[in-house]
């Protein structure tokens, strides 16, 4: 099992992550690995997203539950289906009176030991970066401030 947690200030709105985290669909658009996304139903409480993902030679696609939470800025994401034992990661966006603080946690454990040995190991980087990669879309939706 691994988990990870980070926090970083940004010069946006809690609102503006929050959508920008939100926008599943875009993530091929802008997160390096990432490289197909959809929406496969919705309901009331949020949406069931399947992405596509590509690190070095392994391409795996995994199904999640993904439910918003806007009156307390916060995102839930679940795995339904896919090659972890699970997978659960959740953000918050706080204010913050030089714009907004994020708060991602992400706790996962694979299936298969291969895999684990394969990005297991680079997994808190591939974090940091998959947070700096909502951070540059962030700059390039909103303007860099």
């Amino acid at each position: 099992m691994t988990a990870h947690h980070t926090q970083e200030l940004v010069p946006y709105t809690p609102q503006q992550l929050y959508d920008l985290v939100l926008d599943v669909v875009r993530y091929p658009e802008f997160i390096p690995w990432c490289r197909a996304a959809r929406i496969l139903s919705q309901d009331e409480q949020g949406f069931i997203a399947e992405l596509m993902i590509a690190f070095k030679h392994v391409r795996e696609s995994y199904v999640s539950r993904v439910v918003g939470n806007e009156q307390t800025m916060s995102i839930d994401v679940t795995m339904i289906r896919g090659p972890f034992h699970h997978l659960t990661n959740s953000w918050q966006f706080l204010p913050h009176e030089h714009g907004c603080l994020i708060d991602f946690r992400i706790d996962f454990a694979f299936k298969s030991s291969l895999l684990e040995g394969i990005i297991g190991t680079l997994f808190h980087r591939a974090t940091r970066r998959m947070v700096a990669a909502f951070k540059e879309r962030a700059d390039a939706l909103y303007g860099s401030l």
